[in-house]
């Protein structure tokens, strides 16, 4: 029902350390005079019930068994003398590590909120980088520009666009379908390649385009108007991103702050 986490590292962290139970943080149990507090089994069901699982007494008592077999298993490792090796030091560590990042970010969440204004103006942004229209289309992608004319030369012959993307490109991603790209917006790929899509028409097959990927030939196979979500559909998933982008931005000015050697 339940797993061991990061959560159930520092429960085994705190039980070989032994650390006293607050007066106020009463024990749910106690495993050979080791008490078990209140606010571990607290933290676990809030974990458990922020995934969508509802609270419930089977649910408490479940996580109260869990927490005393976490106990069990500390202690014993601490008996045996595991908690002195280096390889369990070092897994400690780092688990007291993710739970000190995971609490920064959610501090971090707290204290710099997204204000409707920014939200509204990266909206906007997001509009503006997107356009109005979205491309289907097909490539060939070859090594050199003389591969290129080439296949460009097949193709003025009449040559079958997907037979030749099969049988020429190296992208392996589309190759086995014909070249087909799907439904995409300019912006979502490199410049060169994206200038030759809004020059070309429907149906319309590029000349030899070169990018850092190598040479293309691309065919524009439908055009048809982009549906952007409005604000308010968009807004968590735009909150989230903002939030990435400005934890982001933190690391790098700690970093920047940090005497790194």
């Amino acid at each position: 029902m339940t797993h061991f986490s990061k959560f159930a590292a520092l429960a085994m962290l705190g039980a070989i350390a032994t650390s006293p139970v607050h007066a106020e943080d009463k024990a749910i149990a106690k495993v050979n005079g080791v008490s078990i507090p209140q606010s571990r089994l607290d933290m676990r069901i809030a974990s458990i019930v922020s995934q969508g699982q509802p609270d419930s007494p089977d649910l408490r008592k479940a996580v109260r068994e869990d927490l005393i077999n976490v106990e069990v298993m500390a202690q014993e490792a601490a008996k045996m003398g595991l908690d002195k090796q280096a390889e369990t030091l070092q897994q400690l560590e780092l688990a007291k590590q993710a739970v000190l990042v995971d609490a920064f970010v959610q501090n971090y969440a707290k204290t710099h909120k997204i204000t409707d204004d920014a939200l509204k103006q990266e909206y906007e942004k997001l509009k503006a980088r997107l356009g109005t229209k979205e491309y289907k289309v097909r490539h060939i992608l070859v090594e050199d520009e003389n591969a290129a004319k080439s296949v460009a030369a097949k193709l003025k012959k009449g040559g079958k666009f997907d037979k030749l993307a099969e049988s020429n490109s190296k992208d392996v991603g589309s190759r086995d379908k014909g070249g087909d790209l799907g439904w995409s917006i300019p912006a979502n790929y490199v410049k060169p390649f994206a200038d030759a899509i809004l020059n070309l028409t429907k149906g319309q097959v590029s000349e030899p385009v070169q990018s850092q990927f190598g040479w293309h030939i691309i065919k524009l196979e439908d055009v048809r108007e982009l549906k952007i979500p409005s604000l308010e559909e968009g807004k968590a998933d735009i909150s989230k991103n903002m939030l990435r982008q400005s934890i982001q931005q933190a690391i790098t000015d700690l970093r920047a702050k940090a005497k790194i050697e």
